[in-house]
């Protein structure tokens, strides 16, 4: 089974950035309900190119997650997402919950 692995660097950008814990990022993965994305930007991209989803956490926090599968999956970011996320998430990922 795949890890969440969330570098020491990333963590504390999640944190004091986003207001994001790394128990966040797992409630998140763990109550996905919609598809993932895959991000297409040029000025984003990665090989394997960066998975995208939006998910609640426990609490109802929406996030939007981002990582790289690499057999493990490398957390990039984790933030709320903005209106236009949101509109593209509901749209393509078709979440049932939000």
């Amino acid at each position: 089974m795949a890890q969440i692995i969330i570098s020491k660097e990333i963590s504390r950008k999640l944190s004091s950035k986003h207001g994001v814990s790394e128990v966040d990022v797992h409630q998140c993965f763990a109550n996905i309900t919609g598809q993932l994305l895959v991000d297409l930007r040029e000025e984003h991209k990665t090989d394997p190119r960066t998975i995208w989803f939006i998910a609640p956490t426990n609490k109802g926090r929406l996030l939007k997650v981002c990582y790289v599968p690499r057999g493990d999956f490398y957390i990039r970011t984790c933030y709320p997402p903005n209106d236009a996320e949101m509109a593209i998430y509901r749209k393509h990922g078709k979440p049932t919950d939000f």
